[in-house]
């Protein structure tokens, strides 16, 4: 495994105590700062807002501001998108090559981006300029599909093989490559690892295999791989997206235009399918972000002809 990190970003502007503060905050509900937020007090804000044709969105971000970053398989372009009024503009324009798929947006403005292609890339965004790359795998025919933000790493998925990457958040440092042991299972020429979350404790990961469906609880230290027993649901085929708040996990199942919403124990090895949530506007949602008491997806339209003419959107319903 190489690295190419280029232009690193300056520390976290993270004081060590505000960092803590929010670090315990995250643990304890699951929510970053837009998950903190008050209920949407937009009642009349929109609830659908449309990407540039030809767009292929797949990832969406939202932070401490209601602002929505959607990314583009197309070229890598990053979308931002006022909740408010629906209206966006590109905010990175991406370049040939570039793939943007699964984002989390840190608190310290930093936006991390899984670019499909073994690399993922930090987006600043308060400048608007691409601040590191990363090399994950110099192997051809990877995935790196999502990313989650937990301790001091951003933890990535390879959907085309059994490994998770750790990217420092915020400063310098070496990515920590972690084979997945135990339970898993890497089915060749499909879907594998797909989205990801931390743990209800913060003290591991959860990340969903698309096929056969099956969710994983990941010890940081060693990777080994235990299979979360899944109580009124058989499997969670085509899942995608994760989002977790609190106990409560929501799995985006695209294909399925299908939100299942379960209840976690307390340690992360039950889930407990609590209800489902769809929408007649559902087109293959792929992953989804919170803001207040909504839940904010893009329709990445995988039925669809992913050709530059073809309209997309995202869409926003209620938690």
């Amino acid at each position: 495994m190489t690295r190419n990190h280029r232009n690193h970003p300056q520390p976290s502007r993270r004081t060590v105590l505000g960092g803590a503060t929010l670090a315990a905050l995250a643990v304890a509900t699951g929510a970053g700062p837009a998950g903190a937020a008050t209920a949407t007090r937009g009642a009349t804000w929109p609830t659908e807002f449309p990407l540039p044709d030809g767009f292929l969105p797949e990832g969406i971000a939202i932070g401490s501001k209601p602002y929505a970053y959607m990314g583009s398989r197309a070229n890598g372009a990053i979308y931002r998108t006022d909740l408010r009024t629906g209206r966006g503009e590109v905010f990175f324009e991406g370049a040939t090559g570039m793939v943007a798929v699964g984002l989390k947006l840190d608190d310290d403005g930093l936006l991390y981006i899984a670019g499909n292609t073994g690399v993922a890339r930090v987006l600043d965004t308060r400048s608007g300029k691409l601040v590191s790359t990363y090399r994950l795998t110099e192997a051809a025919g990877h995935f790196i599909n999502d990313v989650t933000l937990l301790g001091d790493r951003a933890w990535f998925t390879d959907s085309r093989d059994g490994v998770l990457y750790g990217v420092p958040r915020g400063r310098e440092g070496k990515v920590r490559a972690l084979p997945l042991g135990g339970d898993w299972v890497q089915t060749p020429d499909v879907i594998n690892a797909n989205g990801i979350v931390g743990t209800p404790d913060g003290r591991g990961l959860i990340v969903v295999s698309s096929s056969p469906g099956k969710l994983y609880r990941v010890h940081l230290k060693t990777g080994h791989a235990t299979e979360i027993r899944l109580a009124g649901a058989d499997n969670v085929v085509n899942g995608d997206g994760l989002l977790r708040i609190g106990r409560t996990l929501y799995v985006v199942q695209n294909r399925l235009n299908l939100i299942s919403v379960f209840d976690l124990d307390a340690k992360g090895g039950t889930a407990t399918l609590r209800r489902t949530i769809t929408d007649p506007r559902f087109d293959v949602p792929t992953t989804a972000a919170r803001w207040g008491d909504r839940l904010y997806l893009v329709n990445a339209r995988f039925t669809s002809p992913q050709e530059p003419g073809t309209t997309f959107n995202a869409v926003a319903v209620s938690l």
